[in-house]
């Protein structure tokens, strides 16, 4: 297991929650804008169309701790859409993380299958599910283990089933920040984040069909709530011990958030891809 994934591991849990809390200061903005970036009411309905009278079935990879089905309530008129149940399976492999986002889903999501594992040791890619997803998700699955890891993905969705995957770019804020941090504090077991680019060569590999899109946007705060900024930047990295100061003094990642700091405010960068997988 590479360093990557066991500080990832390590941040996920009770003991870490305030880190979590405050890298959602700023990140709940990916959610809302993956929630504005599709008209998922009419997309959920048409799943609904094809399943018939029975409920959904989702899967939710590496589900985190359930943002991006509470963006879709809160900002995708979910709620009001009028759809039919949906049994909603999480797999991560953080038990923290499975009972977190169960604890948040709101109709017409409804907790099913709990899967404590991670994407590429899931038994239970047999096809039966409607909608398989994952947000923001798979950033510390090593690159020796995508290729097995996607098969999982895609064999989970039925004959009629449809994936989708929003994961950032090489030049976002999340990726470029975290090959800062390993090239500033010279730290040389840990891989780099994978890429949404990681995972478009990896589905053209295997030969699966695809749309893929980006949307650019910022998070941001005032430099007046440096402690939100700060917790946001230690999440990114999973390392609560290195402080703002010292990531602005180092010669690597200095720079890099100097750039980032836009007078009074900070602003991150992001570009995200999006695919879908039909």
């Amino acid at each position: 297991m590479s360093d990557t994934v066991t500080r990832s591991l390590a941040h996920w849990s009770e003991a870490r929650r305030s880190g979590m809390e405050a890298f959602y200061r700023l990140a709940t903005k990916d959610y809302r804008h993956l929630a504005e970036s599709t008209d998922w009411a009419a997309w959920l309905s048409d799943r609904a169309d094809k399943a018939g009278d029975r409920a959904l079935r989702l899967l939710d990879v590496a589900c985190g701790s359930g943002k991006f089905p509470n963006a879709l309530i809160e900002h995708a008129g979910i709620a009001e859409a009028g759809l039919k149940r949906i049994d909603y399976d999480l797999l991560d492999p953080a038990a923290f993380s499975v009972a977190e986002a169960k604890a948040a889903l709101k109709p017409p999501f409804y907790p099913a299958g709990e899967h404590v594992c991670t994407l590429q040791d899931f038994d239970g890619a047999d096809g039966s599910y409607d909608i398989v997803w994952a947000t923001h998700a798979l950033y510390a699955l090593p690159r020796d283990e995508l290729e097995a890891g996607l098969k999982r993905f895609v064999q989970a969705m039925g004959a009629d089933g449809c994936g989708f995957i929003a994961h950032a770019s090489e030049a976002s804020h999340y990726l470029t920040f975290y090959r800062a941090y390993l090239n500033g504090f010279g730290i040389t077991d840990s891989e780099p984040y994978t890429s949404g680019e990681d995972l478009v060569a990896v589905l053209k590999k295997l030969g699966v069909a695809f749309q893929a899109r980006e949307i650019t946007y910022e998070n941001g705060a005032p430099d007046s709530e440096r402690g939100a900024v700060e917790g946001y930047l230690q999440r990114c990295i999973f390392d609560d011990s290195v402080t703002l100061d010292a990531l602005m003094a180092n010669p690597v990642t200095g720079p890099y958030l100097k750039g980032c700091l836009q007078g009074d405010d900070w602003r991150f960068a992001q570009t995200v891809t999006l695919i879908t997988i039909q």
